[in-house]
């Protein structure tokens, strides 16, 4: 509980993106000076990957992959890195991390700030090279370039997978965060289709997955899934954040993560795993046991966190890493 009494209240003194960089430059040098841990629980297999455990890091918390270690020593079986795009940009202007500590939620508006794809391979080959590499599988989240039109999107994609793939054990398509203009758009079936399909063109054999919004509506969910079948997608990852901010007043403009989407995410999973048998990353308000354990009886194959591990810590891998 060092985390919740000490570490967090420190941390919570600062801008949340200052604790943000503060806390990922830490783990950046801690990370290869902590031992792997062991793990006893039988490993599972999801998309021709075996996992620790289901409890892994949402892409968000380490855009440029710059803390792989860390997280492996921290207990996650899975990190997911980015969102990188084809071009480094900075995102959106700051303040634009939003805590509502009440609530157990964020906001976020951050807008795909990182490094590039072309930065962000370098960074991952060295690591590589220098034996520093983490034994548990790397996902890589890419997304539009915010500067690239809508009708360009495949062609920016293409560039950032070509870049990335080879340090990859999977590849995660953004095609649903609500801080690029347009960029759900994608997520539309002649458009989604159009992306898949000159993905799978070039992927062999990693593994390809499609993260979601949340604030589809039924019909427009099933369209998806039925693009996502056709193209023999591996997973999906459900989901994103949501702008439904109805849970929080006097919010701002953003994604809203964090408990009050708990059950908004854990609706989409349940309609996914009723409609198709493509295996689900879930995601939304896993904060215990309790929400955690909803997403897998909904559906969910693995799990990955992100608000909850800023507001709970380690010791929250460490509990959910049993299930």
């Amino acid at each position: 509980m060092i985390y919740e009494r000490l570490l967090r209240p420190l941390l919570f003194a600062l801008d949340p993106e200052t604790a943000h960089h503060f806390a990922l430059a830490c783990l950046r040098f801690a990370g290869p000076l902590c031992p792997r841990p062991d793990n006893k629980i039988p490993p599972i297999s999801v998309f021709g990957l075996s996992f620790k455990h289901r409890i892994g890091l949402a892409a968000g918390l380490d855009k440029n992959g710059v803390a792989l270690p860390a997280w492996e020593a921290l207990g996650f079986s899975f990190v997911e890195i980015g969102t990188v795009t084809a071009e480094a940009q900075p995102g959106n202007p700051r303040p634009r991390i939003f805590r509502y500590p009440k609530q157990n939620a964020l906001i976020n508006r951050l807008g795909f700030n990182n490094d590039g794809a072309e930065i962000v391979a370098e960074r991952l080959a060295k690591l590589r090279e220098g034996g520093g590499w983490p034994g548990i599988p790397i996902g890589i989240n890419i997304g539009k370039s915010r500067a690239t039109p809508i009708e360009g999107a495949v062609k920016d994609y293409l560039f950032s997978f070509r870049k990335l793939r080879s340090h990859a054990d999977y590849v995660a398509l953004n095609v649903s965060s609500p801080n690029t203009p347009g960029l759900r758009e994608l997520q539309r079936s002649e458009r989604l289709d159009e992306l898949l399909r000159a993905i799978n063109a070039e992927r062999a054999e990693t593994p390809l997955v499609v993260k979601i919004a949340p604030d589809l509506e039924p019909a427009e969910l099933d369209e998806l899934l039925a693009v996502c079948d056709s193209n023999n997608i591996p997973g999906i990852v459900a989901t994103n954040s949501t702008l439904d901010h109805s849970a929080i007043t006097d919010d701002e403009e953003g994604g809203l993560s964090g408990a009050p989407l708990q059950k908004k995410s854990t609706v989409i999973i349940r309609h996914i795993a009723q409609k198709t048998r493509i295996p689900i990353i879930g995601c939304g308000g896993i904060f215990d046991i309790g929400s955690a354990r909803e997403k897998i009886e909904a559906g969910a194959k693995l799990l990955q966190v992100y608000t909850g591990f800023i507001y709970r810590g380690p010791n929250l891998i460490r509990e959910l890493a049993k299930l």
